[in-house]
C-alpha cells in the first residue's frame, strides 16, 4: 500500500471512506478519525454572548436609563396634545429609542435598561394622581395605546436582538 501525506495508508485521512471500510467522511473534520467525544460543542463566544462590563458600556447604560425617563416624560405629554399624530411620535420615539440601545450595545440588556427607565416612569412616577386631582394621563383611548404600546414595542426590540446572526454556520441534527 502506498503512504499518504499524513502518514497513514492511502484513503485513510478522510477517515477510511476511500478504503471502503463503510465509514462516512466529513468534510473540513482535518483528517481526523472522525470519531464523536460525546461532548456538546459550546457556542463560539461573540460579543453577544459575552458583553465585558466596561467603563463605556456602563456609561452607555446610564446614558440609556436617562434617556429612557426623558423619552417617557416627553412621550407623555405628546400622545395627549396631538391625539392620532402625538400617539404615532410617541411610539415612534420609544422604539427608536430602543433600537438604538440594543444596536449601540449588542445585547438585549441595551433594550432592558431605557425599558426599565420608560416603565418606572411612565407607570410609577407619572400616572400617579396627585391630591389636587392633576394628572398627565386621560382616560381616553390614546393613553392606553401608548402604556400598552410603549411595552410591546420594548419585547419586540428585545426578542429582536436575540435573533441568530447570518453569517454564523450551523451545523446538521445528528452529525
Amino acid at each position: 500500500m502506498s503512504t499518504a501525506k499524513g502518514g497513514g495508508t492511502a484513503g485513510e485521512g478522510n477517515g477510511g471512506a476511500a478504503s471502503g471500510k463503510g465509514k462516512r467522511s466529513r468534510a473540513g473534520s482535518g483528517g481526523g478519525s472522525g470519531a464523536r467525544s460525546g461532548a456538546p460543542v459550546a457556542p463560539v463566544a461573540g460579543p453577544a454572548l459575552t458583553a465585558p462590563l466596561t467603563a463605556g458600556r456602563v456609561a452607555i447604560y446610564v446614558l440609556l436609563l436617562v434617556a429612557g425617563v426623558l423619552v417617557a416624560g416627553a412621550g407623555t405629554l405628546v400622545q395627549a396634545a396631538w391625539f392620532p399624530g402625538g400617539l404615532v411620535l410617541a411610539l415612534c420615539g420609544v422604539g427608536g429609542l430602543f433600537y438604538g440601545g440594543a444596536r449601540a450595545t449588542g445585547t438585549s440588556a441595551g433594550v432592558l435598561a431605557p425599558g426599565a427607565a420608560w416603565l418606572v416612569t411612565v407607570f410609577l412616577l407619572l400616572s400617579n394622581v396627585r391630591p389636587e386631582g392633576d394628572f398627565l394621563f386621560g382616560a381616553g383611548l390614546g393613553s392606553y395605546i401608548f402604556l400598552l404600546g410603549g411595552i410591546v414595542v420594548a419585547v419586540i426590540c428585545a426578542t429582536a436582538t436575540q435573533l441568530r446572526p447570518v453569517g454564523v454556520r450551523h451545523g446538521r441534527v445528528g452529525g
